[in-house]
């Protein structure tokens, strides 16, 4: 596993419960588990109730991720179907719980009796109904006093939703409740990949990007009824969220922060050009020029890079087909590329050129400092530009070898 938490995921080793399950049921309910002995008989009783009095054909499995307390006992006397998984982490828990799903559907949900098995109704009505990705959203169903913690309740989930609803213009209020439902078509068409905390937003992500049908219902959540502490860690599972956030989202990683360093860089250095500027009683010259230079230098980097990043993404299939960067890319080319950068870079090579000159005609003495970086700076900037764009127009043509 990497340290982005990405694995190649083998089929689970199934554990054979005493009750063999229905060959085809509609639903499946699956549980991520890590010695969850004190609560997983009533998560499994109340799952058990709820689709027995709504006559829903259902399954329950039990995702052991290496429990010692008993729990795989508990769950196999109960007639759920184990399926034990290796590789740690919540995500790898859930995954290898739901590549043995049977069912057309799977609800999944933690086994710590914090949410609420008796809205699966809810859920499959939405499914059936058409939608891909079913979220529950506690915020608008209600939190329970003690059932999350302050700094989840007002900063953590907010602050994350709120980016990922920026990032990826999608509906869900609630990013992060471990209660939701989906049909498994959908599951493999969103081809997950991330195996610990960071699967429940990558899960979100995925459903926007590929334009599937995301819908909420209203759910509660209960205090953990478990005396020991949660395997969650606030703020390293938060920080892989926000990570996670980051890396699927090029433009706000890299192009637009690219962008306004560039615009920034340019206009203030079209600004001091001709002549040093005062400002708020402050005196700027060909310094604060240099800087302006080195910002346009690294936002043209970043945006390279944002456009490096999303060609590798949809190249590998972490990312869907993007038309507006197939319909530039008609335009940019290696050669058109190669020409623009070549451009750029004579242009730069003929005003160093032309600075030497002006050094030649002064006998190569002293000069003007303040004049001839005017001259300079720009000279550099444009040989630097030139070049960049050459090069990464070659990387780039190499990025889309295997595109074509």
């Amino acid at each position: 596993m990497s340290d982005l938490g990405v694995i190649s995921f083998a089929e689970p080793e199934l554990l054979h419960a005493e009750a063999e399950p229905e060959l085809n049921p509609e639903i499946s309910v699956v549980m991520p588990c890590l010695n969850e002995a004190e609560t997983l008989a009533d998560c499994i009783d109340l799952i058990q109730q709820t689709v027995h009095a709504h006559r829903i054909d259902a399954e329950i499995i039990v995702a052991d991720n290496g429990s010692t307390d008993g729990s795989i006992e508990i769950a196999m006397l109960r007639g759920a179907r184990v399926v034990h998984v290796a590789d740690k982490g919540y995500g790898a828990a859930l995954r290898g719980g739901i590549a043995a799903a049977r069912g057309q559907y799977v609800v999944m949900g933690d086994a710590d009796m914090s949410y609420d098995f008796g809205d699966i109704p809810k859920f499959l009505t939405e499914l059936r109904a058409g939608s891909d990705l079913v979220m529950g959203n506690r915020f608008r169903g209600g939190i329970e006093p003690h059932a999350m913690p302050p700094l989840h309740k007002y900063l953590g989930n907010p602050v994350l939703t709120a980016i990922g609803r920026l990032f990826f213009r999608c509906e869900a209020r609630d990013f992060h409740c471990g209660l939701r439902g989906f049909s498994v078509a959908g599951y493999n068409r969103m081809d997950l990949r991330t195996t610990g905390m960071e699967f429940a937003s990558e899960m979100v992500v995925k459903a926007s990007l590929f334009g599937m049908k995301v819908t909420e219902i209203s759910t509660r959540l209960k205090p953990d009824g478990r005396t020991r502490p949660p395997h969650l860690r606030s703020w390293r599972d938060g920080w892989r969220h926000l990570r996670f956030l980051l890396m699927y989202s090029p433009r706000w990683l890299f192009f637009y922060p690219g962008l306004l360093l560039m615009t920034v860089g340019l206009l203030t250095g079209a600004w001091l050009l001709p002549e040093p500027r005062h400002l708020f009683g402050v005196s700027l010259d060909v310094h604060t020029m240099l800087y302006s230079a080195a910002a346009v230098t690294l936002g043209f980097q970043a945006v390279v890079f944002a456009i490096f990043t999303k060609v590798f993404a949809i190249t590998e299939g972490l990312l869907p087909e993007d038309p507006r960067l197939n319909k530039a890319f008609q335009y940019i080319t290696l050669e058109s590329g190669i020409l623009c950068g070549a451009a750029l870079f004579l242009l730069g090579l003929a005003g160093s050129v032309w600075a030497v000159h002006l050094w030649s005609v002064q006998q190569f003495g002293a000069l003007n400092t303040s004049t001839m970086l005017r001259r300079v700076i720009p000279s550099v900037l444009s040989l630097t530009l030139g070049g960049q764009i050459v090069f990464s127009s070659f990387f780039l043509s190499v990025l889309g070898l295997r595109r074509r």
